[in-house]
């Protein structure tokens, strides 16, 4: 049998992470060629792989990365199985390493293809550490996103978000992070009520005012008070016409409560901000730019991004492990 150094192991460990015990192991069944244990110690990945294939592995740490020039930004989920082996500080950082690795490329499959470390891909050394770690490891989730400046922000290593916008003015960085902040709390999935699908919006308005319905028919009979159930649900709804006639009903409302008209342009706007919120429930989930900026309630994160200058939003991504 072919002796091995402590030197020798320890330089496999580090190349691989593996353990003592599986690096000795591979040393002396490769007969102290170190790139043959490094094969093996692969292979073995490989068969817990397999084995691990249908586990779930909703555990892990999710980074994202910008580079230098802050025009390109990159969110990659490292998962495993539990939530032990996602807080170890080497797992973390490969996750980090895995994230520099990612912005160099443009596609999950490039990435996986590309060169992790010396004679390694992505691909390699995620079967390598299922292997070493002995818990599936595998990438859950990847994004790009590209704009003249790109900001970032990660929640806990659990959520990362990145955001574009239209230049890089300054106070850019600020920006970006804040809105990213945004992305990551309130997980909205598109930009604008710009973008739904007329639709979509039609189906949607259905399915919730049946919902409300439903629920007041119980809170009638228990004696409680009835949820307002909306006409509409997403700004696209309100063409003029509507908001014509909603300030018509507005001020025939207060004519009929006695209120003096000379005060109803003092009313009058409130109510109309009351009853575009009633009806724009959707956007206000949905929808980053018209959803309440987390930061300051009295404003939509459009209105924040608008008051710091000659700059808009043009993209967001989000990855979440929660």
């Amino acid at each position: 049998m072919v002796k091995v150094t402590a030197a020798e192991v320890n330089n496999l460990r580090k190349k691989t992470g593996a353990g003592m015990m599986d690096c000795k192991k591979a040393l002396v069944e490769a007969e102290g060629d170190m790139d043959r244990a490094i094969e093996i110690l692969r292979k073995k990945g490989q068969k817990i792989a397999e084995k691990r294939a249908d586990r779930d592995s909703s555990e892990g740490a999710v980074i994202a990365k910008v580079n230098d020039a802050a025009n390109k930004g990159v969110i990659v989920s490292l998962n495993c199985e539990t939530d032990f082996v996602a807080k170890n500080d080497s797992y973390v950082q490969m996750a980090h390493q895995m994230a520099e690795v990612a912005l160099g490329t443009s596609t999950m499959e490039e990435f996986l293809a590309a060169e992790f470390e010396a004679g390694m891909t992505v691909q390699e050394k995620l079967t390598e550490q299922t292997g070493v770690i002995g818990e599936k490891i595998e990438i859950g989730g990847y994004k790009t996103l590209e704009a003249p400046f790109v900001g970032s922000y990660i929640h806990g290593n659990k959520i990362a978000a990145l955001v574009g916008l239209s230049a890089a003015i300054e106070g850019a960085a600020e920006i970006a992070k804040s809105v990213s902040m945004q992305v990551a709390s309130m997980g909205a999935t598109t930009l604008s009520y710009k973008d739904f699908d007329p639709a979509f919006i039609a189906s949607e308005t259905e399915a919730r005012i049946a919902v409300i319905e439903k629920e007041n028919i119980e809170l009638g009979r228990l004696g409680k008070t009835l949820k307002n159930v909306p006409q509409y649900i997403s700004r696209a709804q309100l063409t003029d016409e509507v908001l014509a006639q909603a300030k018509s009903d507005i001020e025939g409302q207060l004519k009929a409560e006695g209120k003096p008209e000379q005060i109803w342009d003092k009313i009058v706007p409130g109510k109309m901000d009351r009853f575009i919120s009633d009806n724009t429930t959707l956007d206000q989930e949905q929808c980053l730019l018209d959803q309440n900026f987390i930061m300051d309630e009295k404003q939509t994160v459009a209105e924040y991004v608008a008051s710091k200058g000659d700059v808009s939003v043009v993209g967001f991504e989000r990855v979440s492990l929660v």
